[in-house]
């Protein structure tokens, strides 16, 4: 049997469910979700076994006005993430409609001249009758192969999207081993767990002034490994949110995170956490790279 594979980029607004379809259709936690928008930060690859074709799926930050360097770091790799791809997969909020980020994202792609899929995400949430019109709308915009519409967080409609990505994509060897699960490094993927704790237990502006670095990680000889991650945070108010009282939430953070990881590197971890104050952290190249960004000046 012929063997298939490519690269499928899941493109999009902030919070149109790109990382939880990701989420879905690896069966793992690759890309950290939150109810909060702009939660990814760079460019997460998860690779699907689908019969005989390889789909290597391409999580990318949502599509934004930038203003700081880290946005327009963030902004050039969901670019890149699709400019790179066989198919984008353009997914589209359909309770939000075509808000402004949402149609930027549509006529940024429509001059773009390459393959496009439309998913229709979030159909629980809608009633039936808004999904036609909100379809119309948007293939008056951009030309779509396919119309896709689905739920990544209940999972409806996933199967179908998988099964038509396997038939897609090119001929060609497997680019990555079958047990892949990403191209993460566990470094990076520690980090983003502890950051993905920081959105669920801080308030609304902390997570998008902080960020996380690995700054060790060592196997241990009973087979588990250590970890210590520093936290930056923008400003001393911040970080005393972070730490709460008594470090009770500085804990918290870590023992969630490392639950996590233990869960995803399927071994035990032991995880220490760092919190430093570092005005301007998200305009320094050093700390862009360290986050897996590429600084775009």
């Amino acid at each position: 049997m012929t063997s298939r594979c490519g690269f499928a980029a899941l493109v999009g607004a902030p919070n149109a469910g790109k990382s939880t379809l990701l989420n879905r259709m690896t069966g793992a936690k690759l890309s950290i979700v939150s109810p909060k928008a702009q939660t990814t930060r760079f460019r997460v690859l998860g690779v699907v076994i689908r019969g005989g074709s390889q789909i290597l799926l391409v999580d990318t930050p949502g599509i934004f006005k930038p203003r700081r360097k880290l946005d327009r770091a963030m902004v050039a790799a969901a670019w890149t993430g699709a400019q790179d791809a066989d198919i984008a997969v353009l997914l589209v909020d359909a309770r939000a409609g075509l808000r402004e980020e949402a149609r930027a994202v549509i006529e940024a792609l429509a001059g773009q001249k390459r393959r496009v899929w439309l998913v229709l995400n979030k159909t629980d949430l809608v009633t039936p009758d808004v999904l036609l019109p909100l379809t119309r709308e948007i293939t008056d915009m951009i030309a779509v192969e396919h119309v896709f519409m689905l739920s990544a967080r209940t999972g409806d409609g996933v199967e179908d999207l998988l099964e038509r990505l396997a038939e897609a994509m090119p001929e060609g060897p497997f680019l990555y081993p079958e047990d892949d699960l990403t191209d993460l490094p566990d470094r990076l993927l520690a980090a983003e767990l502890v950051r993905e704790q920081i959105f669920f237990q801080t308030q609304e502006e902390v997570p998008y002034q902080a960020t996380v670095e690995t700054e060790s990680f060592k196997e241990r000889p009973d087979g588990s490994v250590r970890v210590e991650a520093t936290i930056y945070v923008s400003r001393a108010g911040h970080k005393a949110i972070l730490i709460g009282e008594g470090g009770k939430r500085i804990r918290a953070i870590g023992e969630k995170a490392r639950l996590e990881l233990a869960r995803l590197l399927d071994r035990p971890c032991h995880l220490f956490l760092n919190v430093k104050e570092r005005a301007g952290w998200d305009e320094e190249r050093a700390r862009l790279r360290a986050i897996g960004l590429d600084d775009e000046g």
